[in-house]
């Protein structure tokens, strides 16, 4: 039975990727070794750092003045360094979801933060309304784009007036962006970048260097951009893999394409939430996500939840159970989802639905 997986992180690569990863895997380059044990300072790996820093420039349009820096610790590590390396006195973010409150939460040791927007009150049904809200002073402004758990999505660049940071851990390379409106941007790849293991940080080079501390060398985002991600050893096998996402995305027409699909898959899938007698959307209309899609049964048919979710199982539905803090249900459908998976899910749905 073939498998649509739904997961939100680590999630779904097209199938090529993971092939040619798993070729190289086996025999890097001919080399006669694994691409797990190659050194990272070998001949043949370091074209694959710069073919991988050249795709993600040109598929984001990346202006001059930034660079592409490859880390490890994942995102949550870049709520603590994030702050340590722009956060003088003050910053402002925006309270989306779980991670900006982690985010906001790592960033209160360097510094005050000031809360300027939240839909806390409101379970995180809607994506807050910010832009106007940051203060003058402020070092800089912190979104989180998508927010995976709640399914709600900022999917365009804000006007601010400060430097604005953003964590586009779930939705990076989905849409095109405006780079030049951002001093950094960071994600986590295992969502619609690669398989777990690496980050990317997009950091604008003049204002690095500005914050008022000492930094451990590692914290420095100069030494990784000075050292163009081989400060230490980074994460060889994730690296390769981005690399040939990045391949495929350029060889399926870029952000523009991923956008399109992205609205065609969500188009799709909230036409049957809404339609659905069994089903409702969690989230406001207005701040949907085309990433993360939650859904939970509708009050009267409750008891339900475990039987369609068991029922989709058995129909090849894989990670559609949704975030303990929402329940119901969450599809999430990243860059590699295709519109064969999502009709699954609506098939799954109608069928359902037509047995009670």
């Amino acid at each position: 039975m073939k498998k649509y997986n739904f997961n939100a992180g680590p999630s779904m690569l097209p199938r090529e990727v993971i092939e040619n990863t798993a070729k190289q895997i086996l025999d890097f380059n001919g080399s006669g070794l694994s691409l797990m044990e190659i050194s990272h300072r070998a001949k043949d790996f370091q074209p694959v750092v710069d073919e991988a820093v050249s795709l993600f420039k040109e598929l984001l349009d990346i202006p001059e003045g930034y660079s592409v820096i490859f880390l490890g610790g994942g995102a949550s590590l870049q709520f603590m360094q994030i702050p340590a390396n722009f956060l003088i006195k003050k910053a402002a973010y925006v309270n989306s979801g779980t991670w900006a409150k982690k985010a906001m939460k790592e960033a209160k040791h360097f510094g005050e933060v000031v809360e300027i927007a939240s839909s806390s009150d409101a379970n995180y049904t809607f994506y807050p309304q910010f832009e106007g809200l940051e203060p003058a002073d402020a070092d800089y402004l912190h979104i989180t784009s998508n927010n995976t758990i709640y399914g709600t999505e900022l999917r365009r660049d804000p006007d601010v007036k400060v430097p604005l940071i953003a964590d586009m851990s779930s939705d990076i390379m989905s849409r095109p962006v405006d780079v030049s409106k951002y001093t950094a941007i960071y994600a986590g790849a295992q969502k619609n970048l690669s398989m777990a293991g690496v980050t990317v940080v997009v950091v604008k080079d003049e204002l690095l260097g500005k914050a008022p501390r000492e930094l451990p060398t590692m914290i420095d985002y100069r030494t990784h951009v000075e050292k163009g991600s081989m400060f230490n050893t980074p994460p060889v096998v994730p690296i390769y893999s981005l690399m040939e996402n990045l391949r495929w995305l350029k060889a399926n027409g870029g952000v523009e394409a991923a956008d399109k699909r992205a609205h065609e898959r969500a188009e799709v899938l909230y036409a049957e939430i809404d339609r659905n007698k069994l089903f409702k959307g969690t989230v406001e209309e207005a701040s949907r996500s085309l990433m993360n899609i939650c859904f939970v049964m509708n009050d009267e048919y409750k008891e339900l939840e475990k039987p369609f979710l068991d029922f989709a199982v058995e129909r090849g539905m894989v990670g559609i159970k949704g975030h303990r803090s929402v329940g119901g249900f969450r599809a999430s459908c990243y860059n590699a989802m295709t519109m064969e998976g999502v009709n699954a899910l609506v098939k799954a749905m109608q069928d359902f639905e037509a047995q009670h």
